[in-house]
């Protein structure tokens, strides 16, 4: 996909931070990212995530709302907190009524349902680069 045609320039800051517990979803992703012109970085747990050494500016995240042993639902307001302003996408199985709200809730920027349109996740994820909160 050649982003500059859609008026979007790559630049050291397009990092998409993916957070998910499932191995084979987090190497799609990162593929996709990759496909995308994007530079993805997986994690397995929002721990783990928050123990990297993340840029705390540009970027955004894409994590799973379900994960054993973590609330990503949490993330949004744990980023405010500590100073940090990056969009976080979220996925998930459950696309129940009570879980969009939940996800609302805690400040996602938006979410998709499992398995996710590829090219929406994209879009989304660009918005979200351009358009700071």
């Amino acid at each position: 996909m050649n982003t500059e045609a859609i008026g979007h320039k790559p630049t050291d800051v397009d990092v998409v931070h993916i957070i998910d517990d499932d191995e084979s979803t987090r190497r799609a992703l990162t593929r996709l990212m990759r496909s995308a012109g994007l530079q993805g970085r997986a994690y397995a747990s929002v721990t783990e995530f928050r123990q990297s050494n993340f840029q705390t500016t540009g970027g955004c995240i894409v994590a799973d709302v379900h994960m054993a042993g973590d609330n990503s639902l949490l993330l949004p307001e744990q980023l405010r907190e500590i100073g940090v302003n990056m969009a976080v996408i979220f996925i998930t199985a459950d696309y129940s009524a009570e879980t969009r709200e939940r996800i609302r809730k805690a400040g996602g920027r938006g979410y998709f349902a499992k398995p996710v349109d590829d090219q929406a996740l994209i879009d989304m994820i660009r918005w979200a680069l351009r358009s700071p909160e």
